[in-house]
């Protein structure tokens, strides 16, 4: 507990008690506001998770991990997200659509195979709007179901997260049935947090012939770069998984000119550009369009 990184923790206060006087004091007088405050108190909680797993802001690990051990977001376990999360960070394997296990991106084969309407859904999947609309239910089933597989198959350690989960979302549920607000809305409030990350993860990494052009800068600073804890720096951020959210911006404007040619130039001015652009339309195919030919694993 010698180190402590004061402004991660200073996030940590202002989410639990944003999320506190959302659902304690503004609820009873309106339950919409409510909702939308506790829709940005999900995102950031996650955003703090992101932070813990990369081993801040305490030097003791179980330090970090109580931290965000509530569940506020209801739907997935730290640990789950944790593991995937750092096997995501094997540069070498982004975008790949077996072994990255957070791209979107699916191997030519199985996309061929898929019936015309699930095609269609995954289409619209690839657009920002279809992404946050769609992408929270869309991601979840393919993610459970995968664990299902995992845990039916003997893995004690996916078991085990989901059981912890479990434990983190048995006091958030509590709660909530304790506030005023009914559940019902908290559940709309956890879906709508997990869209609004859709809008991080939307074009973080593209599919690229070299590993290092495959991360996203976005250089924006406002409400959605605080929200995402300046993930959008992510070509930064997979260069330096050790920096905490709050070097991110520095470290990149710092030597702007080497990240961009380090990464292809593979940038956007802010996350209004991203919408505009790519509101309605698919930023890329389904199909991973670098993706070779070969038998199904």
């Amino acid at each position: 507990m010698s180190r402590i990184e004061w402004p991660t923790l200073g996030v940590a206060i202002l989410c639990y008690g944003l999320w506190a006087v959302a659902l304690f004091l503004v609820a009873g007088w309106s339950p919409v506001l409510a909702v939308a405050m506790l829709t940005l108190a999900v995102t950031l909680h996650s955003s703090l998770q992101h932070e813990v797993l990369h081993g801040h802001p305490f030097a003791a690990q179980w330090a970090s991990v109580a931290l965000v051990f509530p569940a506020l977001g209801l739907v997935i376990p730290y640990g789950r997200f944790r593991d995937l999360h750092l096997a995501h960070h094997r540069d070498e394997f982004l975008t790949d659509p077996y072994d990255d296990p957070e791209t979107a991106y699916l191997d030519p084969v199985i996309w061929a195979r898929l019936p015309r309407g699930l095609r269609l859904i995954l289409n619209a999947n690839n657009t920002l709007f279809g992404r946050i609309i769609l992408g929270p239910v869309i991601s979840q089933i393919v993610f459970m179901a995968a664990d299902w597989r995992l845990i039916r198959a003997g893995d004690r350690a996916v078991a085990r997260d989901w059981v912890l989960h479990g434990l983190g979302v048995i006091p958030v549920v509590a709660l909530v049935i304790w506030s005023p607000l009914p559940f019902w809305a908290y559940a709309i409030a956890a879906y709508l947090g997990n869209g609004i990350l859709r809008i991080r993860t939307f074009l973080e990494h593209r599919a690229h012939e070299k590993a290092r052009a495959r991360s996203v800068v976005i250089e924006d600073r406002g409400m959605l770069a605080f929200l995402f804890l300046n993930n959008n720096f992510h070509a930064v951020h997979h260069a330096h998984p050790q920096l905490p959210w709050y070097a991110l911006p520095g470290r990149y404007f710092s030597d702007r000119d080497k990240y961009l040619a380090r990464n292809g130039a593979y940038m956007y001015r802010s996350y209004g550009q991203i919408f505009r652009l790519f509101a309605l339309r698919r930023k890329e195919p389904v199909p991973h369009p670098l993706y070779p030919e070969k038998p199904l694993p």
